[in-house]
């Protein structure tokens, strides 16, 4: 239910591509011109992010899920120059640092960390008041020109609350749903800084947020505007995607006269270097977009919120199109009656990519406990899905939603450093991160002061005992 409602600096010729998630038909090699043109999609921006400084770490005795379905009882997990160094079942033949910091973790957990592939945070801050709502850019229908990134205040509490309450290690923030085409998102790393710069996941491909369904109508039809219909919403989306194909066309053949910064993003979906992240309730309108994406030669990476998924698992499976689904949502509007909590379940079950999304600055604080709610309704209707392959709903199968789990999402050998050691099974409602590592560097431990740092409008005054 959207709101209508944290290594060196890149390039600034970078272009976003190679993740494979697009549908680019021509692999052969682009000529000078059209390299050029697609340069008109550089980052501008570019990620500032350098991981904080962190100490080789063994975590010995502990249950480690990899995020990809793999268990380990009594597993060991080595971090070593802010990668996972191994993944194994004992010490054997392992290459541990002399000086590194060993923590066991017997009758603990260990988990990829966690992702939220559907977060507001720093665009719908805390406090939310109206100064503070930058998500929507409700003055036309269609506005892919913005970025989310714009927007984004670093200093959101909710940044922290993610990391220590929810083992919250990167996260996509998207613009909010009140228009067909919202603008680009933007992927972090959940870590403290100073600009959000500091946080871009580095490498991490932009996303483009769509919208169907009832919120662009009813938006622009309450201002006498077209959409006003869903069939509205389609004819804006299509006449969009045929001006995109123009303007695509005219930029690789070096014809550009100008360029114009809503046509780039949606050239670069076409391009398959720009994500698409499609808010979408009713299973039919997703269907409906799938075709529409056939027909303009784009892919849906994921459909978020998407409370009808599961009448359409098969569909959304021959697609590759993740689902970002809610544990229990449902009824607070039309498109919403028809959810069930068996969703995620039913889903699993037909083969389909399955993710665990917030959609809320709260519920980002209990992915893991929405995941285990899914999970035990699926169990009472039959459908018994092991907790190695839940933990994957908001670990690697949402890494593989926002683009990035070639670099995060899973325990391996070469992959980054992010890492949750839990207190107990994560799947537990009285489960809590004890320690959360991003790039191998402790950034919180629930048992050190030093390292559970606070925003700003969350220190208040020093009281009686408190360090000062």
């Amino acid at each position: 239910m959207c709101k209508v409602a944290l290594l060196a600096a890149a390039a600034l010729a970078l272009v976003l591509g190679g993740t494979g998630a697009g549908v680019a038909k021509d692999k052969k090699e682009d000529s000078p011109a059209v390299k050029a043109a697609r340069d008109f999609n550089a980052n501008p921006y570019p990620s500032t992010y350098k991981p904080y400084a962190g100490r080789p770490t063994l975590i010995t005795g502990a249950t480690v899920f990899d995020g990809r379905g793999g268990r380990i009882e009594q597993g060991v997990v080595l971090i070593r120059d802010g990668k996972i160094a191994a993944v194994a079942g004992s010490l054997a033949d392992l290459d541990v640092p002399a000086d590194a910091l060993r923590i066991d973790g017997t009758g603990k957990f260990v988990t990829p960390g966690v992702i939220d592939v559907h977060s507001h945070l720093g665009v719908y801050p805390s406090p939310s008041v109206d100064a503070h709502s930058d998500g929507n850019e409700m003055t036309d229908p269609t506005t892919p020109q913005v970025w989310a990134e714009h927007s984004v205040w670093p200093q959101d509490p909710g940044f922290s609350r993610a990391i220590a309450n929810g083992g919250v290690t990167s996260l996509q923030v998207l613009p909010g749903s009140g228009n067909l085409m919202g603008g680009r998102s933007v992927v972090l790393k959940n870590v403290y800084a100073r600009t959000v710069q500091a946080m871009k996941f580095p490498g991490a491909p932009y996303g483009m947020k769509m919208a169907c369904g009832e919120n662009p109508k009813r938006v622009y039809g309450a201002k006498g505007r077209t959409p006003s219909t869903r069939m509205g919403n389609f004819a804006v989306n299509r006449e969009t995607w045929i001006k995109a194909q123009e303007y695509r066309a005219k930029r690789d053949a070096g014809k550009l006269e100008s360029r114009d910064l809503a046509m780039e993003t949606l050239a670069g979906v076409l391009a398959g270097d720009i994500l698409i992240q499609n808010h979408c309730y009713r299973a039919d309108e997703m269907a409906q977009v799938l075709d529409m994406a056939r027909e303009f030669g784009y892919k849906v990476t994921a459909f978020h919120h998407a409370v009808e998924a599961y009448k359409i698992g098969d569909l959304l499976k021959a697609a590759g199109t993740c689902s970002a689904v809610w544990a229990d949502w449902w009824g607070f509007k039309m498109e919403a009656y028809d959810g069930i909590p068996e969703n995620a379940g039913i889903l699993w079950k037909a083969g389909a990519c399955v993710v665990i999304h917030s959609d809320d600055e709260n519920g980002i604080q209990r992915l893991n406990q929405e995941a285990a709610k899914a999970q035990g309704d699926a169990r009472r209707a039959g459908i018994n899905i092991p907790d190695a392959d839940v933990i994957g709903w908001f670990t690697y199968n949402a890494a593989k939603a926002v683009g990035v789990e070639k670099m995060t999402g899973s325990l391996a050998a070469g992959m980054m450093g992010d890492v949750v050691l839990w207190n107990g099974n994560p799947l537990s409602t009285y489960t809590r991160p004890e320690k959360v590592w991003i790039d191998g560097a402790l950034l919180f431990d629930a048992q050190d002061r030093k390292r559970r740092p606070v925003a700003d409008f969350e220190l208040g005054q020093p009281g009686e005992g408190d360090v000062k």
